[in-house]
């Protein structure tokens, strides 16, 4: 992870891995939580930042218990399809849902988003994911989902940066 000053954000999202079938992501973004609540969750914004700067159709984003999501990027390396369902949403500061991706289907996993506050301008996100299994959590590992990640991020920096 890249140390970042102040007021800036932290340019490289921290991924470890806590247990056997979880993956922890932390990442710092230079926006008040209200703004990054609402990049999350506002379709017409998510289709800006969420697959990594490619064309994102947003099929379904029914941010509310019980609700589904869907989401499918076009991108180089081809079209990929994403879902699930929401089970807990908290404004502005926690989302419970499953994660899918359609190149491994059956292999759900189990996502919890908190968005701190830090009180001066700036919001720490935490994502961790359970997965069914170890092999589930290690084949998202070596997908490529870093790389994704930060790529993604970096993108929603430049679309927090516009927001107001």
């Amino acid at each position: 992870m890249t140390t970042s000053t102040e007021k800036e954000p932290t340019v490289r999202a921290m991924i470890t891995t806590p247990s056997d079938r979880e993956i922890r992501i932390e990442r710092i973004f230079n926006a008040p939580r209200d703004r990054v609540w609402k990049a999350m969750t506002d379709p017409k914004l998510v289709a800006q930042w969420w697959g990594r700067g490619n064309k994102l159709v947003i099929e379904r984003l029914e941010v509310e218990r019980g609700g589904h999501w869907r989401f499918v990027e076009h991108g180089p390396e081809g079209v990929h399809g994403f879902e699930g369902r929401f089970a807990e949403v908290a404004p502005p500061e926690r989302v419970v849902q499953t994660f899918e991706w359609d190149g491994m289907p059956g292999h759900v996993a189990l996502e919890t988003m908190t968005l701190e506050d830090l009180g001066d301008g700036r919001t720490r996100l935490v994502t961790t994911s359970l997965f069914l299994t170890a092999e589930d959590r290690d084949g998202m590992v070596q997908s490529g989902m870093e790389g994704g990640v930060n790529e993604s991020y970096a993108a929603l920096d430049r679309l927090l940066a516009t927001l107001r």
